[in-house]
Order: C-alpha cells, then sequence, then structure tokens
C-alpha cells in the first residue's frame, strides 16, 4: 500500500445561489477590486492508503458522491497525490 493525499474540492454549481460568495465579492469590491464572479468552495484533505492513485481517486470520488457533496447543487473536483509517507 502506498501513502496518498485527495484533495476533493467542492462548489456551488453556476446559478445555484451562493450568498457567503456574493457578500465577499460586494466586500472585495468595496475595498477596489474588480471581480467578474466569485464563486466559495471547500476544500476536503484526505490522507488514506490504497495500492495506486486510481484506487485512491475512486475511493475519494465515493466520498465526494455520498457524503461531500449534494450532486444535485454541487460540482466536485478530486485530485490525488502520493505523499512522502
Amino acid at each position: 500500500m502506498t501513502a496518498y493525499t485527495a484533495t476533493v474540492t467542492v462548489r456551488l454549481k453556476h446559478g445555484v445561489l451562493d450568498p457567503e460568495a456574493e457578500t465577499t465579492q460586494r466586500a472585495l469590491e468595496r475595498l477596489g477590486f474588480e471581480l467578474d464572479d466569485l464563486r466559495s468552495a471547500d476544500r476536503f484533505e484526505v490522507d488514506m492508503d490504497a495500492a495506486d492513485a486510481e484506487r485512491a481517486a475512486e475511493r475519494a470520488t465515493e466520498m465526494a458522491e455520498r457524503l461531500l457533496a449534494n450532486p444535485t447543487i454541487h460540482d466536485y473536483d478530486v485530485e490525488v497525490s502520493e505523499t512522502d509517507g
């Protein structure tokens, strides 16, 4: 088994109300930053042992689909990297 870190980034789909991002965008614009759009996201880092990177990605995807993301309103990305361990 090899140690991996899977990073799962969960964000609301385009068109879904994102009040946190809207508030933050307005505050940034008041500070003088010009923005076209802003979306908030949650990032989860999962350390695990797996036979290979593909299996680690499969497990992280299953975690996202079963708990970390609501597929009705969220999109998610999974990235896997081997860890020093």
